[in-house]
């Protein structure tokens, strides 16, 4: 995995129904390889996600700011390890992660955290506690091309499941290859790049009180595709 950890990378997005799964992999499954952890393929993870007082980090995604930025802590269950992790998008589309480890998931960032945060951000933040989710991973490596492939099944927001059809998949890549044989395949069947994210429609959906003109048809789109 080392070498396709792609920090910076530009990633494109597709909401599909879990029925059309397996046709999928077993598409691509030549030019795929699983990852594997002590025996587990299906990997959890839980996020812990931290905003401003006003909400910047959903905002500036609302409002469709090409720059913008996603702070959370993350634990990888199956692994035992937690990470503050920092995902800024830049001018260009590319998504440049950042992380260092923590002792243990939590919904409070420490000083040292706070400090990472800054030197990333260029920016004194407030952040606080605003959102947990959990879901399922599957990671597939590419064996033709430096390129990452996740599946998020089973996201759930506060122990509630938010849509039990639908599939997240992620394409990770140095940069755009429309030639990915997952991206050809969605592309077979009509499914076309879905921008989406697991933060902001989390908030959307559990605080009505938010702006979220933006959001409003992106549910009816994965109602749609997850029908």
């Amino acid at each position: 995995m080392d070498e396709v950890s792609l920090m910076k990378r530009v990633d494109t997005k597709f909401v599909v129904n879990v029925n059309n799964i397996q046709d999928l992999f077993l598409a691509i499954r030549n030019y795929y390889k699983i990852l594997e952890i002590d025996g587990n393929r299906l990997m959890t993870y839980d996020s812990a996600y931290f905003d401003t007082k006003n909400f910047k980090f959903y905002l500036d995604h609302h409002n469709k700011l090409a720059k913008r930025t996603k702070v959370r802590i993350r634990n990888y269950v199956e692994s035992d390890l937690s990470f503050l992790e920092i995902k800024q998008k830049d001018s260009k589309g590319n998504t440049i992660k950042s992380r260092i480890q923590v002792d243990s998931f939590s919904n409070h960032i420490s000083e040292e955290g706070r400090m990472f945060i800054e030197n990333k951000t260029k920016d004194e933040l407030a952040l606080s506690h605003t959102l947990t989710n959990r879901f399922n991973r599957i990671t597939l490596v590419s064996v033709v091309s430096k390129e990452r492939v996740t599946f998020d099944f089973n996201l759930s927001y506060n122990n509630t499941t938010f849509n039990e059809n639908m599939v997240i998949i992620e394409l990770k890549q140095e940069k755009l290859n429309r030639e990915s044989k997952v991206f050809e395949y969605l592309k077979s069947i009509g499914n076309h790049p879905y921008s989406i994210s697991k933060y902001c429609i989390g908030m959307a959906s559990l605080h009505q009180n938010l702006k979220q003109n933006y959001f409003k048809s992106k549910f009816i789109k994965i109602n749609k595709l997850t029908a």
